[in-house]
């Protein structure tokens, strides 16, 4: 099979719609029309990664975090990533890089480290804005069941957990087709008045142009009326984070010791303990440091991510423990998740989990 079939299936899965600004998920290096050999799930593409995967016989190697996150001038292998880079380009590997849209979806990196802690009731913690559009479309009344299953089918009308959502008026439309027009209802040069229904599904935005393909397939007319909103609603399944809650309250010396043996730490840095029991968990994979606002208003007992500066432990003000577990430690885990999401639906080539640990960091006990 091809590398654009996996892709695909990732990116439905995680839509590059939902990558942060700055990032650059998506295909890296190589041709989407290459076969497949096998495949290297990894955190970082170094080179020596890009070695285990000649030994492996893998081809693709999907990455969490991009090996290039600007642009390259030059390609002289004077640093590591130029030097991964030629070597992955060199031995025909294909680069793919699942991050920031990994990071910002219902069952993404967040929600592997709650499921590490056995959390439950998790759901995302800060649901992102500006990710829906409404469509507005008119269609004669007696047609309206048809032209509703067809955006359906293409993912349009779900909101949280139900699908199948609209509203729907009925109306007077009205027309008069020129000499031009093929018109399905009256005749040319003569005025309409038709009874119709005004339907109103909302979907997300990277399905616009496959809901409105099935629009206009599934619609009647020759020239179809309708328009888009942009919404700025939260879409409750995409954003930053995750949340969740513990079966029972736990002490924070016993949740520390929980939460280091269940996310293989070596250290945690955290700040003053407030009370005597955790119970509900705010948490973000990679550096998440802008969530802490989040994390207090939800009234989370502890707040777990990475990448803390000194001077920002102080923003925890009393209201909650800030627990700093590292960025590559946090994140370990998120190899599993994709190689799973990989294995449930193709079956055909070997799917690898690196062995190279890409940590830069080490500890000195």
């Amino acid at each position: 099979m091809q590398i654009k079939e996996l892709v695909d299936y990732l990116e439905a899965i995680a839509p590059l719609d939902y990558q942060e600004s700055y990032d650059n998920s998506g295909l890296i290096v190589g041709d989407k029309s290459q076969k497949i050999t096998n495949v290297l799930v990894c955190l970082d593409s170094t080179e020596d990664v890009i070695d285990e995967a000649i030994e492996k016989n893998c081809n693709l190697i999907i990455a969490h975090h991009p090996i290039i996150f600007k642009g390259l001038k030059k390609l002289t292998g004077k640093n590591y990533i130029e030097r991964t880079i030629i070597k992955a380009i060199k031995n025909d590997i294909a680069i793919y890089a699942c991050h920031t849209n990994l990071d910002n979806i219902t069952g993404g990196v967040s929600f592997k480290m709650a499921e590490k802690l056995q959390l439950k009731n998790v759901k995302i913690l800060a649901p992102k804005k500006e990710l829906l559009l409404k469509l507005t479309v008119f269609v004669p009344k007696e047609n309206t069941g048809q032209l509703l299953d067809a955006l359906y089918a293409a993912g349009a009308g779900e909101i949280g957990n139900y699908s199948n959502c609209s509203f729907r008026t009925i109306g007077k439309g009205t027309f008069k087709a020129n000499d031009m027009a093929n018109p399905v209802i009256g005749k040319r040069g003569v005025y309409e008045e038709v009874e119709e229904s005004r339907i109103e599904v909302i979907f997300p935005k990277q399905l616009k142009r496959k809901v409105l393909k099935a629009m206009k397939a599934g619609h009647p007319y020759e020239e179809v009326s309708y328009f888009l909103h942009e919404l700025e609603n939260e879409l409750q399944l995409v954003g930053s984070g995750a949340i969740g809650t513990l079966e029972e309250p736990v002490p924070v010396k016993e949740f520390m010791s929980y939460l280091k043996t269940n996310m293989a730490l070596s250290v945690i840095k955290h700040t003053d303990s407030l009370q005597n029991d955790i119970q509900t968990v705010a948490l973000c994979g990679g550096s998440g440091g802008f969530l802490l606002k989040n994390a207090i208003a939800a009234k989370a007992d502890i707040f777990i991510t990475s990448d803390y500066k000194y001077h920002e432990y102080f923003d925890a003000d009393k209201k909650i423990v800030i627990a700093d577990i590292g960025h590559y430690e946090s994140e370990q885990f998120t190899k599993e998740l994709i190689r799973d999401e990989i294995l449930k639906k193709f079956a055909n080539f070997a799917t690898y989990l690196s062995q190279v640990k890409t940590n830069p960091i080490n500890y000195f006990y």
